[in-house]
């Protein structure tokens, strides 16, 4: 969802704002103004094609920027700086606003003269995919030649299956674990063959490897724990003289616990005259336990090392051949250890090649069988939807009074070898003109206004299940006028219950139900130059713009009739 876009050094704009209402606003202006820079802007924003010719003349570069609120791509949540997504939440939750648990991203797009396009996301330098990736998927735009979801089948099986919900959720679920459960049964089918085929060289290699690595046969840890036994074996003596002298020092004549023995006594001796003194005869008691424990235990230590030269040896000698497969296969033992399972594997694969064939066939079949299965499965779910969704998006075009126009929600079934994860079928939305006719592509076949009416009737039918957040509509209102208008407005208003809608406008109808209402005028700027204003209007400066769009100026009875409208489209 957009929050604000800032503009400036595009086309006629020199600077300008937008902060769209969360439901409906409306852009309105003479023609030419400059109302297609600014969707230009939102075009840079969502990673269009920049355009050196866009940049507004005498500037270095055109500058655009947008604050968006919504659920985004994890890469593009997760490269946020945390402070940054998580401050607007939590401002938002403070406040009561059921934006609270959207995550804010600030992008921005920089164009030079001379054609260089720089690019920030949170503040971080990004490219152009990265934003694209980031903005365009929630937002649609609907104008006269650019419909980015509706002129791409690939995204008609999302719009019915979102629509259908439950129903079709459970099938695809069903159907997607089926579909990669028989890619991956074919694929060991594959590496089984491949396997059985290897070449001489690459077979005598594995198993060269496999009896190299079986002779000296290691097991897991004990790589470790034979370093850490040769460490002691190899310094016994060493160790044996640090424990002994250790033990005299505190237990021998004249040791450390003699002298502390010593020092109770005195001070036992002291304590006759001042209890002060027993209480620190009584500290050198606790400390002389503890150094008695000590001593005793260098004691047990120094009695218990060992020093076998011949298990010195036999540990070496097995050290010294564990550290040969190190690094022959390493650098680490777990390195050796999975050299030796891919090679016990490949010999494994072809010397039980037949056997394991048959049994990877086995599942491949298997696999098939319950593919084939969920597939039907899923055909019938959208079969039995798609004509559900089609008349409600139709009940939503006679609204618009579009002459008998229909959706028809095609599903043509495709050969196995070209079935996806997405379904065994090709979903695709056609459109017939009126009855009788036939039915075709819808860029084949429809104007820019009817798919933009189109449009409107599915996003209307989609509602809240639909996963664009925004949408803007560019000339719905072309060749529209009367009755329709009225009915256009209305759809229009129902839409923005469950999106953010901007719609540019020419229709008095569509401009009185706006929550925002922005005017694009072109005024005489610096030095003569023009230049695109763009401006909220006040409450009481609506009826002024409306009456305009209504007789072309401002007079007593199209004032009136302004504010009628007005006064209508709030008490709607």
């Amino acid at each position: 969802m957009i929050d604000e876009i800032q503009v400036e050094n595009l086309a006629l704009i020199r600077e300008a704002a937008l902060e769209p209402a969360r439901g409906l606003t409306v852009l309105t202006g003479e023609t030419g103004a400059g109302k297609t820079a600014l969707l230009s802007a939102l075009k840079l924003l969502m990673g269009a094609r920049a355009d050196k010719e866009a940049v507004r003349d005498g500037a270095e570069a055109l500058a655009v920027s947008g604050r968006f609120y919504g659920a985004f791509p994890a890469a593009v949540a997760e490269d946020s700086d945390a402070p940054c997504a998580e401050a607007p939440a939590a401002a938002a939750e403070a406040s009561g606003d059921d934006r609270a648990d959207d995550v804010e991203l600030v992008a921005a797009r920089r164009v030079t003269a001379d054609g260089r396009s720089r690019v920030t996301l949170d503040g971080r330098m990004a490219s152009v995919g990265e934003l694209a990736r980031a903005i365009a998927p929630t937002i649609d735009l609907c104008g006269q030649h650019e419909h980015q979801q509706l002129m791409r089948p690939a995204v008609h099986v999302r719009m019915l299956d979102a629509w259908a919900g439950e129903a079709v959720a459970e099938a695809r679920a069903a159907y997607e674990g089926a579909f990669a459960a028989a890619a991956a049964a074919a694929a060991e089918l594959a590496r089984v063959r491949e396997a059985g085929e290897a070449s001489s060289a690459k077979l005598d290699e594995a198993r060269f490897t496999l009896s190299r690595i079986d002779a000296v046969d290691p097991h897991e840890g004990e790589y470790d724990e034979l370093a850490a036994d040769l460490a002691k074996v190899e310094h016994a003596e060493a160790l044996a003289t640090a424990a002994n002298a250790a033990h005299e020092a505190l237990a021998g004549e004249d040791g450390a616990i003699d002298a502390l023995n010593a020092a109770v006594s005195a001070l036992d001796g002291g304590a006759r005259f001042d209890s002060a003194l027993g209480a620190y005869a009584e500290s050198l008691r606790e400390v002389g336990y503890v150094l008695e424990d000590v001593a005793r235990e260098a004691r047990d230590y120094r009695d218990g090392v060992e020093f076998d030269p011949e298990t010195l040896a036999q540990q070496q000698e097995r050290m010294a051949a564990l550290q040969g497969l190190m690094r022959a296969y390493g650098p680490r033992m777990d390195d050796v250890l999975e050299r030796r399972a891919e090679a016990a594997d490949l010999v494994s694969l072809v010397d039980d090649a037949a056997e394991r064939e048959r049994a990877a066939q086995k599942d491949v079949d298997a696999a098939e069988v319950a593919l084939a299965d969920a597939a039907r499965a899923l055909d019938a779910a959208r079969a039995d939807a798609a004509p559900r969704f089609a008349d409600e998006v139709g009940a939503q075009m006679d609204r618009l009074e579009m002459g008998g126009a229909r959706l028809v929600c095609d599903l043509a079934p495709l050969d196995r070898e070209q079935w996806t994860k997405t379904g065994p079928s090709a979903v695709e939305f056609l459109f017939r003109p009126g009855p009788g006719m036939q039915a075709r592509p819808l860029a084949r076949i429809a104007s820019g206004g009817e798919v933009s009416r189109v449009m409107l009737a599915i996003k209307v039918v989609l509602g809240s299940t639909d996963d664009v957040d925004t949408l803007v509509f560019d000339e719905v209102d072309a060749g529209v006028g009367g009755s329709t208008a009225v009915a256009l407005a209305e759809v229009l208003a129902d839409l923005a219950r469950t999106h953010q809608v901007i719609v540019v406008t020419h229709l008095a109808q569509v401009a009185v139900r706006g929550e925002a209402h922005y005017v694009v005028r072109k005024v005489e700027g610096a030095g003569g130059m023009p230049e695109t204003d763009l401006r909220r209007l006040a409450a009481d400066e609506r009826p002024a713009e409306i009456a305009r769009m209504l007789s072309g100026d401002a007079t007593e009875t199209s004032l009136a009739h302004a504010r009628e409208m007005l006064e209508g489209a709030l008490r709607g």
